[in-house]
């Protein structure tokens, strides 16, 4: 579990400033449209690359962090012990919607480098990038809610770990 936090801590930070990669292309395109009035064909395409490696890279260090989305109504009331029960159960259909969600990025991604899949448009970027980038993310998210979900079941038997 030392190892996923730690590959996923990795991971995450470096993902925390393709946010300013992003930003850095809009901004070039913006200028270039702008002031030389040369629009740029590959600009929306990279910064939506960009951003979508963005939130799957850093998928897993949000789990880890616990700073993703959950409605407190009920749940900050609950003991700690009853917490961890609840996450646990519903830990289960997060793991099957990841499990699921990285069968199809695999069969996505060999298609792409199979068939060297390019994307629709004027520029045609190749897929085979972001697809990979998109499909390590998704395992990097299930390998961390694996993690939490053992820590969870020792929380909700009474022995927590650290």
């Amino acid at each position: 579990m030392r190892l996923i936090d730690r590959l996923n801590g990795i991971v995450g930070r470096f993902a925390m400033y393709l946010v300013f990669v992003m930003m850095g292309v809009l901004l070039y395109s913006s200028l270039s449209r702008t002031l030389f009035d040369a629009p740029l064909l590959w600009s929306v395409e990279v910064a939506q690359m960009t951003m979508a490696a963005y939130y799957l890279l850093g998928g897993g260090y949000s789990i880890q962090l616990n700073s993703h989305v959950r409605m407190d109504l009920l749940y900050a009331r609950w003991s700690p012990k009853t917490r961890a029960t609840v996450d646990c159960i519903t830990a289960v259909g997060l793991l099957a919607y990841l499990v699921v969600l990285l069968y199809g990025g695999v069969s996505s991604t060999q298609y792409a480098l199979a068939y060297n899949q390019k994307n629709y448009s004027v520029w045609a970027p190749p897929m085979a990038p972001i697809k990979i980038a998109m499909t390590g993310g998704i395992a990097l998210m299930l390998l961390q809610s694996v993690a939490v979900f053992f820590r969870d079941l020792a929380a909700a038997r009474g022995r927590p770990l650290p």
